[in-house]
């Protein structure tokens, strides 16, 4: 996965990195599991960002559904970052959504769902 790059704000926080050989396949183009594990990621750390903010302890949590929607594409040298938002907080679920984009290139939706126990 590495080098990831990270950049927090108040309402997300997001992810990036620049396209190396082990994050493609064997055309040059982004694994299909690198741009899940990105979303995933990306997805969960702004959830809990977003609980945090709203004053919540997070004990544990953990993703109960990921969906990704493969749309466009990235390959080797291309600069690819997330750009998520949480949905919804509830007591013991929470929805995110994010883009992981190319440039103005969107290469993949993904939204996800997790199980909260807060404090």
């Amino acid at each position: 996965m590495e080098p990831i790059f990270a950049r927090i704000a108040a309402d997300q926080y997001a992810l990036g990195t620049q396209l190396r050989a082990e994050h493609c396949n064997s055309r040059g183009l982004v694994h299909g599991g690198f741009i899940a594990t990105l979303a995933d990621n990306a997805m969960g750390l702004t959830c809990g960002l977003a609980l945090m903010a709203g004053g919540r302890t997070i004990r544990n949590m953990v993703t109960v559904n990921l969906s990704i929607d493969y749309v466009g594409q990235a390959q080797i040298g291309d600069w690819l970052q997330t750009d998520s938002r949480v949905v919804k907080l509830g007591r013991s679920l929470a929805f995110v959504e994010t883009h992981l984009l190319s440039g103005a290139t969107i290469v993949s939706r993904a939204s996800a769902t997790f199980k909260i126990k807060t404090d």
